[in-house]
């Protein structure tokens, strides 16, 4: 699916599919979350749980660094 971005403002904006608001069980004022992925972007509705366990993730990977890219190179 294609979407295309424009400008408002200062910022750029693009309108998505109503559609896809639906599956995704989104409206208007809703907050959105957006994870990098190895193959692009993700985006989900925002989850302040997911937010939580993202954010102690990232604490343990970079506190561990080490010993995963040691785990990695395995």
């Amino acid at each position: 699916m294609r979407v295309k971005l424009r400008r408002t403002g200062n910022s750029l904006s693009t309108t998505w599919p109503k559609e896809v608001l639906a599956r995704m069980n989104v409206k208007e004022g809703d907050e959105l979350h957006l994870i990098e992925t190895q193959h692009g972007v993700m985006v989900t509705p925002y989850d302040p749980k997911l937010e939580k366990t993202l954010e102690a993730a990232r604490r343990i990977m970079a506190r561990d660094r080490h010993a995963l890219k040691d785990l990695a190179g395995r």
